[in-house]
């Protein structure tokens, strides 16, 4: 009997707390919502994405959502954000300790703590989300677009028929600021070459090089045309994308920071009903999940639809060659040991006085090698000194023997 009325007093005791908390979140909602409905009646609200892809007008509730707000608004959306989030997760934290503490039936526990993991799962994506959410970016009005910059204008295709891809180079040839389209054709159609040479576009497709390795798709295609193309800047599109005239004017602005490597811009499809109550296209990821990872300099690329700046996405390649590099030359001394203490174990090495020191001085060369390769010293410096070191330590046993010959 005492332990049934030390639970009912302990579930007793968090119900006020559950409903303070359920209420301040209420209220925050209600002013939130109260305050977005004023900006709205004011006309200030105004798509983010149609600023950068020159798309349609958004309507309802996940139009709302994907929007740049007021400077003039009474609260700041960002403070009334963080309010949502802070009482979220103290309703979602209370949640949980009542789920841990008071509501597992042990009689069924296999299906108990299968759903408890599951919550817990939820749990945890909704502070991770929170957490993205804290630094969300709005960006608004674009910067003024770069001058004279080179961009090429990719658009990737493996066995879409020509007519459908025609469209795309048409968009593409059209968007305004001046470029390059190429089409990227993994399907090596002579249809479509000629459709894209008489649409005035150009036409790529893979080298030589490529016969007998693996072609890893898409990715493999936009990095074999990197290496026949060479603007500074590249868009990359689909092959049924239909992009904006106005999309190069509107993203290469922000390439005016040099820290910045990629522009990525949202999709529209003209074949959706107006309103779009079924989310086709993507608010939430466009919206608010995109701005809030943009916050933490960490918004995703999506393959597509998005000006990426060529020397960022070269060195990628380069960072992964270096560190390939890196590897072969400490495999190589390792290799090295391991033909010096072989050398060693030789009868004949073993009595030979000098060809023993020139062994031992090569042993320390070799851990000096790795030690400055460790410490981050220039490979190809490490590897000729090694090679000079070497060489010094071998030339008296080698004109010895020259001598003895």
């Amino acid at each position: 009997m005492p332990v049934i009325s030390l639970v009912t007093w302990s579930q007793s005791a968090w119900q006020p707390v559950g409903i303070g908390l359920l209420t301040l979140f209420l209220a925050v909602l209600l002013i939130y919502a109260f305050t977005r409905w004023r900006w709205s009646l004011a006309g200030e609200i105004t798509a983010e994405a149609q600023t950068i892809t020159g798309g349609p007008s958004r309507n309802g509730l996940a139009g709302r959502i994907v929007t740049v707000d007021s400077p003039d608004g009474p609260i700041p959306r960002k403070y009334l954000l963080r309010a949502l989030i802070v009482v979220n997760m103290a309703l979602a934290s209370y949640y949980i300790s009542w789920r841990y503490l008071f509501s597992i039936n042990w009689d069924y526990w296999p299906i108990s703590l299968a759903l408890l993991a599951a919550e817990t799962y939820s749990f945890t994506s909704v502070w991770l989300f929170g957490f993205m959410l804290w630094r969300l970016k709005v960006r608004r009005s674009p910067p003024p677009s770069m001058p004279g910059a080179a961009v090429d204008v990719f658009i990737t295709r493996y066995n879409e028929p020509v007519e459908l891809v025609r469209e795309t180079i048409r968009a593409a040839v059209a968007i305004r600021y001046p470029h390059n389209t190429y089409v990227l054709d993994d399907g090596n159609s002579r249809e479509l070459e000629e459709a894209a040479l008489a649409e005035g576009a150009r036409y790529i497709v893979r080298s030589a090089d490529w016969a007998g390795h693996e072609r890893h798709a898409k990715a493999g295609n936009v990095n074999s045309a990197l290496f026949q193309t060479q603007g500074e800047f590249i868009l990359i599109l689909d092959a049924d994308q239909l992009p904006a005239p106005e999309i190069l004017d509107e993203t290469l602005g922000y390439f005016a920071d040099p820290k910045i490597a990629l522009v990525q811009t949202p999709q529209w499809f003209y074949n959706v009903p107006e309103g779009d109550y079924l989310g086709s296209q993507a608010p939430l990821f466009y919206g608010p999940i995109q701005q809030g990872k943009d916050g933490w300099n960490a918004a995703y690329f999506c393959g597509t639809n998005a000006v990426l700046r060529r020397e960022a996405f070269m060195q990628i390649g380069i960072r992964y060659y270096a560190q390939d590099l890196l590897k072969r030359l400490n495999v190589a001394l390792d290799a090295g040991n391991s033909i010096v203490a072989s050398a060693e174990r030789q009868s004949g090495t073993a009595t030979d006085p000098e060809v023993r020191d020139a062994l031992n001085g090569l042993r320390v060369s070799l851990a000096q090698a790795r030690s400055r390769l460790s410490g981050g010293a220039s490979a190809q410096e490490v590897t000729w000194e090694l090679q000079r070191q070497a060489e010094t330590l071998a030339k008296p046993i080698i004109e010895r023997e020259m001598a003895k010959a």
